[in-house]
């Protein structure tokens, strides 16, 4: 089998997406992308991201091919979570502090940075709607983030992303206590755990 065809069967295999990474790794060269984007075989959505013309584009995928670095949170990470149906409007990810945020912000994304053992915590592989997956927090630091000032996010929001926890069979109330420590939400965590559980 030629380059070209396993690298078409490995965009088949991931829901019509190829990014350059996954090619390299895979032990192909970069220049059989741009034969196949040059052909038609392929469409460049975004730097290094491929897909199938007959699939759509995950942005998700381009957005995080484009900023390594970046990992999903708050309201975009609560909708890859499952815990809202709100879409975002806007992409919020959060960054290592040193990282320049010139680039995604020129580019409209909501970024902030953290350092360690923020920036790494609660950090884990969230599935896209197109089916790819993607860096994000859990839901667990997902909540806990919504909880705080300064994020600004709607009473009304969190309010259904706690619904939507409780519910949940496969919800972690110990990790959620101890992300509420580490990242001092204590206090209004318990306040809406008191009423759902």
């Amino acid at each position: 089998m030629t380059d070209s065809k396993q690298i078409m069967e490995l965009a088949k295999q991931n829901n019509g997406v190829v990014t350059t990474a996954m090619v390299v790794e895979a032990g192909f060269s970069r220049g059989s992308l741009k034969y196949l984007s040059d052909t038609g075989r392929l469409e460049r959505t975004s730097r290094g991201v491929y897909t199938l013309p007959e699939s759509w584009e995950d942005e998700f995928v381009s957005v995080q091919s484009r900023y390594k670095r970046g990992i999903y949170a708050l309201d975009t990470a609560l909708f890859l979570c499952d815990l809202t149906d709100r879409t975002p409007l806007k992409f919020r990810m959060v960054f290592p502090s040193t990282y320049n945020l010139s680039n995604p912000k020129r580019d409209g994304i909501l970024c902030s940075g953290a350092k360690e053992p923020y920036y790494s915590l609660g950090l884990t592989e969230l599935i896209t709607p197109g089916g790819n997956a993607v860096r994000g927090y859990c839901a667990e630091r997902t909540l806990c983030d919504i909880l705080k000032p300064r994020n600004h996010t709607d009473v009304q929001i969190v309010t259904d992303a706690f619904k939507r926890y409780a519910s949940r069979k496969e919800k972690n109330i110990p990790l959620l206590s101890e992300y509420a420590g580490i990242l001092k939400v204590e206090e209004k965590l318990r306040s809406y755990l008191e009423v759902l559980l």
